[in-house]
């Protein structure tokens, strides 16, 4: 959790932004929650895990709600727009504004068609593009099957609100211990980082088979073949980022050429990732991404059998005070 000392300073500078300031920095969070959960095997969007059934994310958003976000805008598909809304969207609406994106397949650009036999969504960047139109300023991205933890949404709400692009789009991102986002009951994929000496983001690497065993933690080889040793202390990426319009206008005039160099390949799995346009636009130096830092325990729903893990996880928070009961009476 983030020290109490820490928690005065952000709220101090947050505090100190002018009236005006305020409005025109204010972030939104944009929640993709259109995934399929194959691996889990149902909808673990919306499965319970609060003591008054709720879903995962609602913690996420309470979070986010203190830390200042006001406005969110969860992107669904119109399959499950029904009982989504059943389960978290009309709940959460008692304390956030809350918005709605359709990620549908057909959301493609002119002279693309969805290849036959494809249902797998296009991935996350095609996700927060699905909310395009209904984001004009700074925005910070979530999953919606992972517990964040307090502390990153606090670090993340007071950089958009005290960060604007300039002639380098000025992005950040929250990155984890490697050590606090593996699953005790199969492998994980992590986006690990290299950061360079300033702060800022130099590469983000898929590592995939990621599991823990005696002797610290391991992943698939880069080559494929064995494995190889990974710092427990490594800093990996969640999928929480935080980024300014200009994100949505690269990532919309890059995806045509994207789909023209992967579809051929892979045209029934790949996907369009957030990682993937971030960077690019680091290696064409149009961008800089600060490597924002949490020191939370991540807690996700890879697996159906992670859930029990995260029930009592999210009892004992309860318990110990950090969240009401009742989330948004």
């Amino acid at each position: 959790m983030l020290p109490g000392k820490i928690w005065s300073i952000i709220d101090a500078k947050n505090s100190a932004l002018t009236q005006e300031e305020r409005k025109m920095n204010k972030p939104v969070l944009v929640v993709m929650a259109a995934g399929m959960g194959s691996r889990y095997g149902g909808m673990k969007q919306i499965d319970p895990v609060g003591p008054k059934g709720q879903p995962i994310v609602e913690y996420s958003l309470y979070d986010a709600h203190r830390a200042g976000f006001e406005t969110v805008i969860f992107v669904i598909k119109h399959e499950i727009e029904e009982a989504f809304k059943a389960a978290i969207g009309d709940r959460v609406s008692q304390g956030m504004n809350v918005k709605y994106a359709f990620q549908q397949l057909d959301e493609l650009p002119a002279g693309f068609t969805i290849p036959e036999g494809r249902v797998k969504p296009w991935g996350t960047c095609h996700a927060v593009l699905a909310a395009k139109d209904l984001i004009d300023g700074p925005f910070a991205v979530i999953n919606a099957d992972d517990y964040y933890g307090p502390e990153a949404f606090k670090v993340i709400y007071e950089y958009l609100s005290t960060h604007q692009d300039g002639a380098v789009y000025d992005y950040c991102m929250v990155s984890y211990l490697l050590k606090n986002t593996v699953s005790e009951n199969g492998t994980v994929s992590r986006g690990v980082c290299v950061v360079n000496p300033d702060g800022t983001l130099h590469s983000v690497t898929e590592r995939t088979g990621i599991e823990t065993y005696e002797g610290g933690i391991r992943c698939t080889s880069l080559t494929g073949e064995g494995t190889d040793d990974l710092p427990v202390e490594a800093p990996v990426s969640m999928n929480l980022w935080g980024f300014g319009k200009s994100f949505l206008d690269e990532a919309d005039r890059r995806f045509a050429g994207w789909l023209r160099e992967n579809l051929p390949q892979n045209p029934l799995k790949c996907e369009y990732f957030l990682p993937t346009v971030a960077s690019e636009l680091i290696d064409e130096g149009k961008a800089a991404v600060t490597v924002l830092k949490s020191t939370d325990k991540w807690y996700g729903v890879t697996y159906r059998e992670d859930k029990p893990t995260v029930v009592a996880a999210i009892a004992q928070k309860t318990q110990e005070g950090l969240y009401p009961e009742d989330l948004w009476a």
